[in-house]
């Protein structure tokens, strides 16, 4: 098969898709005009009309996460591979050497290379061995395109184990003056702080059998990042919401989040639906707006909404005074949907609506959170620990946390 004609087959996998979710949107919509018809002539709510929507907005969604599926595994790079799918030879020493470590553990060559590097780098014996760059950057592409946060976020590389970063305090003065006026007066020097980015280690381990390592026709690099990718983009994902930033890097939800109007330098801001667990009974998506303007200009430039499945479910079924949807399809494969006119970002990791659940952000993201890899995966090949299965502890540094405090902001579904 030529590859136009599987660039062909693909193009026509998305296009069909992508029709299936928009046509099941247009069944949703018509489904709750419905619904919302005869709660107006009711004045109550028709339950197998509510079930019906709920039923169709749940193929909404999935359909939805089925076309980025489709034009996720498009876009995702493979490793280099010649006629037929056979990898093409490149005299690689490191990867040579990485090889016949996976394959048959001998460890000669691997070895004399870490060394080479450790002295170079001084970085030291840290057990296993790094994998060849070619395998770390298609796990590292795999990882950006399973992880919600990391597709948002800022992300720096580092040669080390943490990453400080100065911070102004935002006292230094400044002004305005003439060309050929004296600079006779020192403006103010800003006071700096420092926040620290530690990396914490995110592992898997993948087993294979020796049958498996043996067959020269198994492509191990791919095998080893098809096998991590998913784990690491899972534990991932959950830290970066969630995480308890000393184990794992620290998580959105993890830091003080307190009232917008009186919060302190160092923690998140929220705003108030105004009742417990729920948005507001009359005119709810007003709160939506005050979340909107509650960051300042500079920030909603670049905003976006972030919430997980059940939380978008909710919103799409919110209207504009002229009956307009607030949520919106983006028409483009892999594009995320818009609510009253930005993106959404989903991440099952965010909270569900409770009782002060903080379930909905809403910022610049990429200003706001910044995530931290230490260069290199490493792999330690044990053949002892699960026999007859060879076990790969294949492991990677990364680290997480808030760089401003003034660019995210939740809806706290609270009185106040």
């Amino acid at each position: 098969m030529s590859i136009e004609t599987k660039a062909g087959n693909a193009n026509s996998e998305v296009r069909g898709a992508m029709r299936d979710f928009l046509n099941a949107f247009e069944q949703f919509k018509d489904a709750n005009d419905e619904r919302l018809s005869a709660l107006e002539k009711k004045q109550q709510d028709d339950v197998v009309l509510a079930e019906k929507v709920d039923r169709i907005n749940e193929a909404v969604t999935e359909q939805k996460a089925a076309v980025d599926r489709i034009a996720l595994n498009n876009q995702r790079p493979q490793l280099s591979s010649g006629l037929n799918g056979s990898k093409i030879a490149v005299p690689d020493e490191r990867k040579a050497a990485f090889l016949r470590y996976m394959r048959v553990g001998d460890a000669t060559a691997a070895a004399s290379l870490e060394a080479k590097a450790a002295a170079v780098s001084g970085t030291g014996e840290e057990g296993g061995y790094l994998a060849p760059h070619e395998v770390e950057r298609i796990i590292t592409a795999a990882v950006k395109d399973i992880s919600p946060i990391r597709q948002i976020a800022s992300v720096r590389e580092i040669g080390g184990n943490v990453f400080r970063k100065p911070v102004s305090n935002g006292d230094g003065a400044a002004g305005w003056v003439a060309e050929t006026t004296a600079r006779d007066t020192a403006t103010t020097s800003p006071t700096l702080t420092a926040i620290d980015f530690p990396t914490m280690e995110l592992y898997a381990m993948p087993a294979a059998s020796q049958t498996l390592l043996d067959d020269s026709i198994v492509d191990i690099e791919q095998w080893l990042a098809d096998e991590v990718q998913t784990e690491f983009a899972v534990q991932e994902s959950a830290a970066f919401i969630s995480g308890n930033g000393t184990t794992a890097p620290k998580g959105l939800l993890t830091y003080d989040i307190a009232a917008d109007a009186s919060k302190d330098p160092d923690e998140l801001g929220y705003i108030a639906t105004g009742a417990d667990g729920a948005f507001p009974a009359s005119n709810p998506s007003d709160v939506l707006l005050d979340l909107i303007y509650a960051p300042k200009q500079a920030y909603r430039a670049n905003g976006r909404f972030l919430m997980n499945r059940s939380v978008v479910g909710a919103l799409r079924k919110f209207k504009d005074s002229e009956g307009n949807y607030l949520w919106q399809p983006n028409n483009e494969p892999g594009e995320p949907a818009r609510l009253m006119g930005y993106p959404v970002t989903e991440a099952e990791d965010m909270d569900d609506i409770a009782s002060d659940s903080h379930s909905i952000a809403f910022g610049d993201f990429r200003r706001g959170y910044l995530i931290v890899d230490r260069v290199g995966v490493r792999v330690l090949r044990d053949p002892y620990s699960a026999k007859p299965y060879v076990l790969f502890y294949t492991t990677k540094r990364v680290g997480g946390g808030v760089q401003d405090f003034d660019a995210i902001k939740f809806l706290k579904f609270a009185a106040s």
